[in-house]
């Protein structure tokens, strides 16, 4: 559930734009004005947005906004511009890119996004990079971790509310004896369960294995596995579960400590906002018993506070 807010009564879109055009104006950027109007439009508006401007004065909004904003209140108001999929597509070059690989920002993308999501950026990233997601991952990752990266980041999951009942019960037995029941662990059943099955599907699944062995499979993965593989495992698990929870204490450990972790920040306010941020600052309430607005306005300050309050309904 959303916690942008958009006015019940919209300007046109063309007035929009001359307001952005006249806050680009002059001896320096009016912030609060252009955070005004972005972080109150939705996806479709601000796309409308984008167009509008570029036949009205010939030039890409986002490129300049790039010139015109700066530091975190820049990154976080590009990648909200951004279509949901370039913007995944552009989380996942960043974490790939260069020396070492930011394993948990590839994990949370690739492993928390539906199918559909996961074929727009697989598309998104093919246009942008002119690389193939597939292969990078390939040759950034190594053993059972890029197996099930590869195989989630496929998109062949299926989707949708049904359950089998029986075969619930069927994955959840054969994930004990891959793991549990066994000495050692067969990863590659892991890998074959988690990325064919459909979320609801796996929900059932992961219930039946508590039923049954009395224990939370996340548990059991803990016990059984190590690594990057581990952590995607477990993150399918809470992305299933209870995403909300998982992505509260993402938040937490992003400020908890002296400095911010303004990219994570940035990354999963912008790309919940428009998902299921009331539920998330719902979870976040009841595990840290503060409210997300309030570690936020603690640990930022400026235009990039306001920004990203607005985003999360504290403004």
């Amino acid at each position: 559930m959303s916690t942008i807010t958009v006015p019940p009564m919209l300007p046109p879109v063309q007035q929009d734009c001359q307001a952005l055009h006249h806050a680009f104006k002059g001896f320096g950027c009016d912030e609060k004005h252009v955070i005004q109007i972005l972080a109150h439009r939705n996806y479709l508006q601000r796309r409308e947005l984008v167009n509008a401007y570029r036949s009205m004065y010939g030039e890409d909004l986002l490129r300049r906004l790039e010139k015109e904003l700066h530091g975190n209140l820049e990154q976080a108001v590009l990648l909200w511009m951004m279509e949901p999929a370039e913007r995944d597509a552009v989380l996942i070059r960043d974490a790939m890119k260069g020396l070492g690989t930011k394993d948990k920002t590839l994990i949370e993308i690739i492993c928390s996004r539906t199918p559909s999501q996961l074929y727009y950026i697989r598309q998104a990233y093919q246009t942008k990079y002119h690389r193939s997601l597939d292969k990078d991952i390939q040759s950034d990752t190594s053993g059972d971790y890029r197996k099930l990266l590869l195989a989630f980041a496929s998109g062949q999951r299926p989707e949708g509310p049904h359950v089998d009942m029986h075969l619930a019960d069927a994955d959840a037995r054969e994930l004990y004896r891959a793991g549990e029941g066994r000495l050692g662990t067969d990863e590659s059943t892991f890998i074959r369960v988690f990325s064919t099955r459909s979320a609801a599907q796996l929900h059932a699944a992961f219930a039946a294995y508590k039923h049954l062995y009395k224990r939370d499979i996340d548990k059991a993965i803990k016990r059984e596995t190590s690594g990057d593989f581990e952590d995607a495992l477990r993150l399918i698990v809470k992305s299933v579960t209870r995403p909300g929870r998982y992505f509260a204490k993402v938040l937490y450990d992003s400020m908890k400590r002296m400095g911010t972790d303004d990219s994570t920040l940035i990354r999963v306010v912008v790309t919940r906002a428009e998902q299921d941020m009331q539920y998330i600052k719902a979870d976040f309430y009841q595990k840290y018993k503060k409210p997300l607005e309030s570690m936020i306005s603690g640990d930022t300050s400026g235009n990039y506070k306001h920004f990203l309050l607005s985003l999360v309904g504290g403004h």
